[in-house]
């Protein structure tokens, strides 16, 4: 699976706390877009989609979430709930983010600009499209 937890090296003194990201440091790519989820309604699931071209970093900077990653074979559920963690999915990476505490906020970075024709939002579809890619 095409996933890993990275930690965040925290700066901070009795003023406060902050985290950089540095592609090579603990992001591994140019970030082209950010957006955050926020406001999320309790049994919401977000996401439901994976991307043929997107590299994501995803980030609870608020309180937590689970996010169930699948690469067509198997499937792992992850906790964020702590800014100091981050969770780097790679290409083709079903992924569904749910279970969002009160008041959670979710970052999220990516390598690429927005593009609708990338994303693959049925799973049968993205099983087919695995299945494709391995064959050749």
């Amino acid at each position: 699976m095409d996933y890993k937890l990275i930690d965040m090296t925290v700066f901070g003194d009795n003023r406060g706390h902050l985290i950089s990201f540095e592609k090579c440091n603990n992001c591994p790519f140019d970030v082209k877009r950010s957006f955050y989820i926020f406001d999320t309604v309790p049994g919401i699931v977000r996401g439901n989609h994976a991307n043929r071209n997107s590299e994501f970093l995803l980030i609870a900077i608020s309180g937590s979430c689970k996010i169930k990653v699948d690469d067509g074979k198997r499937q792992e559920i992850i906790e964020l709930n702590t800014p100091q963690k981050a969770l780097y999915l790679g290409r083709m990476m079903w992924k569904e983010m749910y279970d969002f505490s009160y008041n959670a906020i979710l970052l999220v970075l990516t390598n690429t600009l927005y593009d609708e024709k990338e994303y693959i939002r049925n799973y049968d579809e993205y099983l087919k499209e695995i299945k494709q890619n391995e064959m050749g």
